[in-house]
């Protein structure tokens, strides 16, 4: 019992001193702090969940030996950490890849300082191109026609046109309801959409691994937020079993969204130059911005 106790008291004064304490420290915590909150986020939204709550078990397991003095386990642990972080980052290399991606696509700045007059205010596509992909969507969904239009921001999406059949044609609702017209050559696949013309056509979109989406979604709409968890690009999918227009944009998606919603969503990609130029000190959420976490 004297043992333990002392081993326990080494391990206190080893790791349980209060060090001493300033401004800069005080940063540090903040900034260590956000970083395990994003991580920890990110853990539970993937299949490291499990795993994490298997390390946590051993974490405990190492300090039972190490109060108890268990040499023979602290050997074992101290060979295997090194070979286990590798293993680990091996295992799990898509889920580290997927974090890197989401937070490259994060604009920390941009959600405290914006300079309106920096920003680059050119429209990505016209007031006609929201319209017909408005009419296209919903005359599609009126004769439950399946379809999926991805409609490209800032990430290119090339690596998806080369995967379908090139077109380099002007939008209009009659030929993407042609396009996913049912036993045509081109309705299978996505749509995608730069700018003011239809790039590509009968396209490959990865499909997204959440396990928090419906089991009643198809691979339509999987695949809509799997391209929208990987770029920052916009989804229009419309249901075939149910007629219902959704989108999926940043790994969300809505469903049964009517027009103005969609409206709504096509004009904020748009990036149109309204208000001119200003600044602003902080950027929150507009009055009238839904969440579209659904």
């Amino acid at each position: 019992m004297q043992q333990i106790l002392q081993n326990l008291a080494a391990f206190m004064d080893k790791y349980m001193t209060v060090p001493k304490f300033s401004a800069t420290d005080a940063v540090e915590i903040i900034i260590i702090a956000f970083l395990v909150y994003e991580v920890m986020v990110w853990i539970k939204s993937t299949r490291a969940w499990m795993l994490f709550k298997g390390i946590i078990i051993l974490l405990a397991f190492v300090l039972i030996a190490t109060i108890f003095n268990l040499t023979t386990i602290l050997w074992i642990a101290d060979k295997t950490f090194n070979v286990g972080i590798i293993a680990l980052i091996i295992v799990f290399q898509p889920e580290f890849r997927k974090a890197l991606e989401q937070l490259g696509r994060k604009r920390f700045l941009n959600q405290i300082f914006t300079f309106d007059d920096a920003k680059n205010n050119t429209e990505k596509f016209s007031n006609r191109t929201i319209n017909e992909l408005i009419k296209a969507s919903y005359e599609l969904a009126k004769h439950k026609t399946g379809a999926l239009i991805v409609i490209e921001n800032e990430i290119k999406l090339a690596e998806y046109e080369r995967t379908g059949i090139a077109i380099d044609a002007e939008i209009s609702n009659q030929l993407l309801i042609n396009i996913f017209e049912h036993n045509t050559p081109l309705h299978d696949g996505a749509v995608i959409v730069k700018g003011d013309r239809i790039v590509s056509a009968t396209c490959y979109l990865p499909l997204s691994d959440n396990m928090e989406l419906s089991k009643e979604l198809g691979t339509r709409h999987r695949a809509g937020v799997g391209v929208s968890e990987v770029t920052d690009s916009l989804t229009i999918i419309v249901s075939e079993e149910t007629g219902k227009v959704s989108i999926a944009k940043f790994g969300n998606l809505t469903t049964n969204i009517d027009g103005e919603t969609l409206r709504h969503e096509l004009e904020k990609l748009q990036n149109k130059n309204i208000d001119g130029k200003k600044f602003k000190i902080w950027k929150g959420r507009k009055h009238n911005e839904k969440d579209i976490n659904k």
